[in-house]
């Protein structure tokens, strides 16, 4: 008949229910029917059996007590997320913005977070982080077995991680992990061209062993504390040996290498680290050099 419309609504369905483009309310289930000759109402037909409502017009919906009846409404503000649960299993994560999840088949339950506590703590981080929402929403880092990891937030120090996985709100603060291995680590410090006092250039092949025993101290002394072992070396290896001649260097290497790994130790500790070992693995002498000794040999 002219004019007369109706809708048939099944009980796993929601009819929204429009006319001159306001909302008006919800159909539920069964027919319903409309004299509507000037074509003013309007009726999407939504199912239930997904639970979160997409819509073009959710904002004329949001504030509908006849909506809050049947669905959890939701406004999250900038700083806040939404971990949602349906049936008790992990689905989503939610960036701010406005939801309506209906709660008529499914049972729906959201936890409201604050991410201006920028590091993210949860019983069931491992199945949040595991989401495609967290790809977006999360910075999620692991510090592997045997390593530490330093945790800074906006440049600032807050903790020292033990071995675990962890995640970090983006786009509130920046959280950086310096991530450091407490295991004993070796350092060769190879092809060392040194001088002695005496002008002779000696080829010095040296390994040095160490562990990170206070992570907060290297982290903030350097980005890399492999290099500045590295580099220390070969600072010590110059003062010590460039300041004996030849002689005293073959004469008394046990004296030199124990000067040498005193000074190193001290140097390393500024760092943050302990020194296991500290030994000259080859001493090459100039081929001029070595012929001479051959012959007094």
């Amino acid at each position: 008949m002219f004019g007369i419309k109706y809708y048939e609504i099944h009980s796993y369905e929601m009819g929204l229910f429009f006319k001159n483009g306001e909302f008006q309310g919800l159909l539920k289930t069964g027919t319903h029917w409309f004299f509507d000759p000037f074509d003013k109402v309007e009726v999407d037909i939504v199912s239930l059996r997904a639970p979160l409502l997409i819509h073009e017009k959710l904002d004329l919906m949001f504030k509908s007590q006849a909506l809050q009846e049947h669905a959890l409404v939701l406004d999250l503000q900038d700083h806040e997320r939404g971990l949602v649960w349906i049936d008790n299993r992990f689905n989503h994560i939610l960036a701010p913005g406005q939801y309506v999840f209906w709660t008529e088949l499914k049972e729906v339950r959201v936890e409201i977070v604050d991410a201006r506590k920028v590091r993210f703590e949860h019983i069931d981080l491992k199945v949040i982080a595991r989401s495609v929402a967290a790809q977006r929403l999360l910075d999620v880092c692991t510090v592997e077995r045997d390593h530490v990891g330093v945790l800074f937030i906006d440049g600032r120090y807050v903790d020292t991680l033990e071995p675990g996985l962890y995640a970090f709100w983006l786009g509130q603060s920046q959280a950086l992990i310096a991530e450091y291995d407490l295991r004993e680590t070796m350092v060769d410090i190879s092809g060392q061209d040194i001088m002695t006092a005496d002008k002779v250039t000696l080829r010095i092949n040296a390994v040095v062993t160490y562990k990170v025993v206070d992570a907060r101290k290297a982290a903030s002394q350097t980005d890399d504390v492999r290099q500045a072992l590295y580099r220390e070396t070969q600072l010590v290896l110059r003062a010590v040996l460039g300041a004996r001649e030849l002689d005293v260097f073959l004469t008394e290497k046990d004296e030199l290498a124990q000067d040498i790994e005193e000074n190193l130790r001290r140097r390393a500790a500024e760092l943050g680290l302990e020194l296991a070992s500290v030994g000259i693995r080859d001493v090459i002498l100039p081929g001029e050099m070595k012929d001479l000794m051959n012959k007094v040999t």
